[in-house]
């Protein structure tokens, strides 16, 4: 009492609230005041009041307090006030729960019934506690990867530690686009050891539990052999049948109790280790280098923190399923040899005979296991590039021939798993027969090889009790064998990944300098360390202060020039130096999904003033006026409701207003109109700039701002041909000069000098009526997107949200869900699959009921009679058994299979068919969550526990019948248990489903965060903001977890629970067997006892599988969300009105046309009428925002019209399907796509034409010896978005695919916008020459590009405002005439 006095003050300093050691401690104590009471009485009762009076009254006032003491320790006393959970503002109650709470997990119903009431939200989750929160985890886990990598030869050089000491001259090194996540050989041994140095201490005290639980485990059998040998004793007193059957219930409870708290501790263990992995993904991704990025793509790293995670966490609750099953059937063997004697050796020689078998089948499986992954990894990484240029694929019509590359990928995946499930259920069955034949073999050795041998109840059941623990760990070797497996090859995919090549860290020297803010000397730099230099001997000194111009044609190194600057390229010789910090604008704009003022301010503090000047010096003030809520306005993912010039100026504002000492500038002014970028150059770049004092390099290929810059590099063929001022380098009359006259040859028409004083003083754009005429409205706000002009009152209402968040559906799952995954799995297989499980239930009855009669067979001579026929209908049985069996669990997962077909073609057809601004409005994570993680539910969990739970259920409906019909008055509990095992299932389901849609919806966000991180890591690299977005990952991990840790402990609850009321069943067949014992005889009592023994396993994981079946069949919930949602019109008619040949001459009329984004926004083209001649060709030209690229969505039907139509050589365009119409039209986008695939592929999507044509349309566009040079040639495999390849060089190929195509009516939205001069002239001359025959319509931003052209429409405000000859329009000086004369074209 001392000691508990002691540890009761030592553990309330420490501010425990409830221990578990004073509890047992109490309830010992109150067992012992029971029966020191009880005997007291007991006396007393037959000797009258005792002697000793006093002793007599405190020994009743003692156990009086003990009792009380007991009571009160389930009761937990209030946190000290120096607790740290206080400081969260919903804290989880576990932690002041009292120990039998936590133990029972009774803590949880408050939230189980909460959830009952009304449906669950974000708002009523727990906070993540300290130790489960990213912050916490993932900083360990770095710490420790970072420690074994450093210790380790391998990692070190793969991650480029030893780079100057590695030879260089390598033999030919593998195509850059080999996928990332094929095994090189990479060891798995330092991530493993990392994770188990993190984990390991939670992982042995889970494991001790288990221990603790087995040897309760195996208790049962020895309790039950004392029972049934009181049983067939019929001198045996009374109350000993009553205290085995408390004994088994005792038992049974303790297992529960030890089994869900290993359970528990591995589940939130799980979590932990999804934290950090997730969390080490991420951060490597910011790491990668851009040689890794190239071969890398997002689906498969979305693959990686969705699947292969998933995987690695299984694995931690079967990983002592590797050495637990042996000790299990150690133990089982020797209690079968205590029973059986020498027989038992046959169960060895049984289980040795088959055990090479399951392995031949583990082992060819995982082969299917690895099929599967690589399929899945295809499929993800072309289905991500779909999605993200899905308004590229809907203006070519490709949807079609993407789904068929889709679901044939899909077609092999499924193979894979239809073949894995066969082997599987192949494996199950063969368990299940080792069972049987164990049982089978020992009983017929035993009973035949000698007839003095009686097979009695004792020795039957027990040995089956026995055997079902050896059937346990036979089915639980293989399965944790197959997991494991499955998570080593995931823990490969993800050492790979994680061991992948990084950013060398110290390859700029930031250290103070003299003069020069950059230096670089010597520098060779290539694309990886074993490819050949893509720079070499540069040599460049920029003074502080002072602005820089690179220049050359598509592929000279100008971009590689500036990577190398920023560290992005390996750096082979030389060194580079930069002064302070630096910003970035990329050649191809990053933004962010988020608020036009978070995209500019990017993680610094706002300061108003600053924004609003640096908003006005991009010119985007006018832009943000139209906006719906202005700089509040949220930008869609990858900027799709911005234009392109609207993007790069943004993208340019993000770096002006970070006041960086250096500024890299990759072309930002290509995607603008003439004057804007005159406007961006004079307030932001130029001379008096906003930047002006800092030092800047701009690529460009505006030969018109060179004599403004202060110096100039000229790039080619990977080499510095020249640099100087402008002066000294006309002096000199060399490669820059060839270059200034490839530009002067592209203005024809025009003064032979560049009219630089002109272009100086072209006006402002604020000057040049821009705001008036709203320089952007959100056309290309929406034009590459999703609105226009409106009041600012509706603006503020909308509160410029765009995005739609992932939508979480409330309330139970709706029946219609199984009707409709039971469709998909088709009628006869559901009929199959319920006729094969009766039947093996109704086998696996009789073939106990058998063994019961056997062992009631009466013993005449010390032997039983009719021994081998006994045997032989016992083996019989167990056969049919066996081939039911394997047939139920094989036509469920075909069945399975069946469903994941339909299911995911359905989804992929509801996508597909989807309009653009359901992609605009979707964010991409999203739809990558439901083509990765809920696909991968359908295939692999609904299947397996439909298959579990109609197991558990007929296997329920046995043993309800047993123990009703052998013992009736069991059914006054068996109903009620029933009943509350009903009840209990209501209440957990209605949070439990509730839970997993909030799961599933907090796992969007992070593969969206992901994906955008991929994309814009050069960015974030440069900006420094590294950290910025791993708080903001971290921040997304433990949203997702606060929603995974009430789902973990819903499980246990029930489980727990669900199991002590299953113990009640146990010792309600135990006690009334006794109670009736002298009506039972011992067989049916054993096959009774026996049967229940197994009612409470039964129970909870017929329950448990019923549960996880409703929880994921939310995937096919979410998977057909898109069902009902708009689609676009039919594809191709059934009744054509058009002739394969139309259109044959290209003429195009507007007749009233008007077009709006979304019912509630304003028109974006207003009453359109105009005609455009056969083989004419038409300008397009017009301020930012004007209407010009909302001419291609209306002509391509990407939104239909409002008002009036469009007729085609006659024909209305909505007459027509959207593919016939598509396909008669070819447009070249202003930003190139390419897709994952070959060079072929990328050219012809189709496989319309031959090699040679290929070859001809590439030596069109000037490709032909760069792809020659390729390895592989046509067959090179492109990177995802051809980020192998330079845009200048994606931006060519585009064109080609357009001379294969060739249509009659082309249209051209800026394409020329990111070649050079030279470039530029050769693809306009092929224009004119290839498609002379065309109707050509070209949107334009730089005015001279449409000279040539016979009419110009110029667009004002989404209306037609002139439309004439160029020189009509020239003489008339209205809108055009501005435009020209802001140009410097007159």
């Amino acid at each position: 009492m001392t000691l508990a006095v002691f540890l009761m003050h030592s553990e309330r300093q420490k501010g425990i609230q409830s221990s578990g050691v004073l509890f047992i401690y109490w309830f010992l104590c109150s067992l012992t005041m029971v029966a020191t009471v009880s005997a007291t009485v007991y006396h007393t009762q037959q000797g009258g009041f005792p002697k000793d009076t006093f002793h007599h009254l405190t020994t009743y006032f003692y156990s009086a307090l003990i009792g009380a003491q007991f009571v009160l320790s389930f009761l937990a006393d209030q946190p000290p006030f120096f607790s740290k959970i206080l400081c969260y503002s919903n804290p989880c109650p576990e932690s002041g729960a009292s120990f039998p709470s936590k133990a029972t997990f009774w803590w949880f119903s408050r939230l189980v019934w909460q959830g009952y009431k009304k449906p669950l939200e974000l708002d009523d989750l727990w906070s993540l506690g300290k130790e489960n929160s990213s912050e916490e985890i993932i900083c360990q886990l770095e710490r420790e990867w970072k420690k074994i990598c450093n210790e380790t030869q391998q990692t070190k050089e793969e991650i480029g530690f030893e780079k100057n000491e590695r030879n260089r001259v390598k033999p030919t090194s593998p195509s850059e686009t080999e996928v990332f996540l094929q095994e090189h050989q990479t060891s798995r041994v330092p991530l493993l050891k990392a994770i188990w140095k993190v984990f390991n201490v939670t992982f042995l005290f889970g494991t001790l539990s288990l221990i603790i639980c087995d040897v309760f485990r195996f208790a049962v059998p020895k309790i039950l052999s004392f029972f049934l040998e009181f049983i067939s004793d019929p001198q045996a007193p009374v109350w000993k049948g009553y205290l085995y059957a408390v004994l088994l219930f005792l038992s049974a409870c303790l297992q529960t109790l030890f089994e869900q708290h290993y359970m528990y501790v591995c589940m939130v263990l799980e979590l932990r280790l999804k934290t950090a992995v997730m969390g080490l993904v991420y951060r490597k991704v910011l790491a990668l280098s851009s040689t890794m990025r190239k071969t890398a793509a997002v689906g498969e790293i979305i693959n990686l923190v969705s699947v292969d995670v998933q995987k690695l966490m299984d694995a931690v609750l079967y990983l002592n399923g590797l050495w637990l099953p042996v000790v299990w059937m150690t133990i089982c063997f020797t209690f079968l040899w205590q029973l059986l004697g020498p027989s038992a050796l046959t169960a060895i020689a049984v289980f040795l005979i088959l055990l090479p078998l399951n392995f031949i089948i583990t082992k060819k499986r995982s082969r299917f296991q690895e099929e599967q992954m690589l399929h899945k990894d295809h499929r993800a990484r072309l289905t991500d590039s779909i999605l993200r240029n899905m308004k590229f694929i809907k203006l070519h019509g490709w949807e079609e021939a993407f789904m068929e590359k889709i679901l044939s990928i899909r077609r092999g995946e499924l193979q894979a798993l239809k073949n894995s499930g066969f082997l599987f259920s192949v494996s199950l069955v063969s368990f299940h027969l080792s069972t049987f034949l164990v049982a089978l073999v020992m009983f017929a050795v035993h009973a035949l090889t000698d007839e003095k041998h009686v097979l009695d109840a004792e020795k039957a059941f027990v040995a089956l009790t026995i055997i079902n623990i050896l059937n346990r760990a036979q089915a639980f070797l293989p399965f944790s064998i197959n997991t494991i497996f499955q998570a080593w090859v995931s823990l490969a995919r993800l050492a790979a990944f994680l061991h992948l090549e990084e950013i060398e860290p110290r390859a700029i020297n930031t250290s103070p300098m003299g003069k020069e803010c950059i230096s670089v000397q010597d520098g060779t730099f290539a694309w990886s360390q074993e490819s050949s230099p893509c720079l070499q001997r540069i040599n460049l000194a920029v003074p502080r202060g002072s602005l820089f111009a690179v220049i050359g044609s598509v592929g000279s190194g100008k971009s590689s020039l500036l990577s190398a600057l920023l560290g992005e390229l390996p750096k082979l010789e030389g060194y580079v130096k930069i002064k302070g910090s630096v910003a970035y604008v990329p050649q191809e704009a990053w933004i962010q999904n988020a608020s036009v003022d978070e995209n500019v301010c990017f993680g610094q503090n706002l300061d108003v003033q600053w924004l609003d000047r640096v908003l006005g010096a991009c010119a985007l003030h006018p832009d943000i006026a139209s906006f719906p809520a202005g700089i509040r306005t949220e930008i869609g993912e990858q900027g799709i409701n911005l234009s392109g010039g609207q993007k790069q100026r943004l993208s340019l504002a993000r770096a002006v207003y970070k006041k960086a000492s250096v500024y890299l500038l990759d072309d930002p002014l290509a995607a603008l109109d003439v004057h804007v970028g005159q406007h961006i150059f004079d307030h932001v770049i130029g001379p008096s700039g906003l930047l002006q004092g800092m030092t800047r390099i701009l690529v460009t290929h505006a030969v018109h701002i060179l004599p403004q810059v202060d110096h100039i590099i000229v790039m080619a063929d990977g080499i510095i041909a020249e640099s100087g001022s402008y002066q000294e380098l006309l002096q000199r009359n060399g490669p820059f000069v060839d270059f200034l006259g490839q530009s002067k040859q592209e203005e024809v028409n025009h003064s032979q000098e560049m009219k630089l004083s002109e272009v100086k003083n072209s006006r402002d754009i604020s000057e040049s009526g821009a705001a008036g005429k709203s320089d952007s409205s959100m056309e290309d706000c929406h034009g590459k997107g999703s609105t226009t002009l409106q009041s600012q009152a509706e603006g503020t209402r909308m509160a410029g949200q765009l995005t739609q968040g992932d939508k979480v559906q409330y309330g139970r799952v709706n029946a219609t869900l199984y009707l409709a995954y039971l469709r998909a799995v088709g009628t006869p297989i559901c009929l199959s699959v319920v006729f094969l499980f009766l039947c093996q239930q109704v086998v696996s009855f009789s073939r106990g009921y058998w063994l019961s009669l056997w062992t009631d067979d009466p013993i005449m001579n010390g032997t039983q009679q009719h021994t081998g026929l006994r045997v032989g209908v016992f083996g019989l049985l167990g056969c049919f058994q066996a081939i039911g069996r394997f047939g139920s669990i094989a036509v469920v997962l075909l069945g399975g299979v069946r469903a994941s077909q339909q299911l995911f073609q359905g989804l992929l057809h509801d996508v597909a068919r989807s309009p653009m601004t359901f992609f605009e409005q979707t964010p991409i994570g999203n739809l990558l969550n439901r083509f990765s993680k809920e696909t991968d539910a359908i295939d692999a969990v609904i299947p397996d526990k439909f298959k579990s739970f109609l197991g558990f259920l007929f296997g329920l409906l046995e043993v309800i019948l047993v123990v009703v019909v052998i013992t009736p008055p069991a059914a006054l509990v068996v109903l009620p248990l029933i009943v509350f095992y009903i009840g209990l299932q209501s209440l957990y389901i209605a949070s439990s489903c509730q839970l997993r849609r909030l799961e599933s919806a907090s796992r969007s966000p992070i593969y969206s965060h992901i994906s955008e991180t991929f994309q814009g890591n050069a960015v974030i690299r440069a900006f420094h903001a590294q950290d910025q977005f791993i708080a903001q990952n971290d921040l997304r991990i433990d949203e997702h977890q606060r929603a995974s840790f009430p789902r973990v402990v819903a499980d246990r609850w029930l489980a727990t629970n669900m199991e002590l009321l299953g113990n009640i069943l146990i010792f309600t067949a135990a006690f009334f067997a006794v109670f009736s014992k002298p009506h039972l005889s011992p067989g049916i009592v054993g096959f009774s006892v026996s049967m229940t023994l197994q009612v409470t396993e039964i129970l909870h994981w017929a329950v448990r599988s019923w549960t996880d079946l409703e929880n994921n069949i939310v995937s096919v919930e979410r998977m057909r969300d898109y069902t009902m949602s708009s689609k676009e019109a039919p594809w191709i008619l059934p009744h054509n009105r058009v002739c394969h040949t139309w259109p044959a001459r290209g003429q195009i009329e507007f007749r009233g046309y008007s077009l709006r984004y979304r019912p509630e926004l304003a028109l974006a083209l207003r009453n359109l009428t105009l005609k455009i001649h056969p083989q004419e060709k038409v300008g397009i030209v017009g301020r930012t925002g004007a209407g010009k690229s909302s001419l291609t969505i209306s002509l391509l039907r990407l939104i239909e019209a409002a008002e009036g139509g469009i007729w085609i050589d006659g024909i209305n365009i909505s007459q027509v399907g959207l593919h016939t119409l598509r396909s008669k039209i070819t447009i070249i986008p202003q930003d190139p796509i390419l897709f994952p695939g070959s060079m072929r592929m990328n050219l012809d999507l189709l496989d319309e034409h031959s090699d040679d044509e290929i070859w001809g349309a590439l030596e069109m566009v000037q490709l032909k010896t760069f792809i020659l040079g390729l390895p592989g040639q046509l067959q090179y495999e492109c990177s995802d978005q051809g980020d192998n390849l330079s845009v200048g060089q994606k931006q060519l190929l585009c064109l080609a695919r357009a001379l294969l195509r060739k249509t009659k009516i082309l249209f051209l939205d800026e394409a020329t916008a990111a070649v050079d001069p030279q470039n530029d002239l050769q693809i306009q001359a092929i224009l004119r020459n290839q498609f002379a025959d065309c109707t050509v319509l070209t949107i334009a931003h730089r005015l001279h590009t449409v000279m040539y052209c016979n009419r110009i429409l110029v667009m004002d405000n989404g209306a037609v405002a002139e439309f004439d000859t160029p020189a009509q329009l020239l003489a008339q000086r209205g809108l055009f005439y501005k435009l020209a004369e802001e140009s410097g074209l007159i």
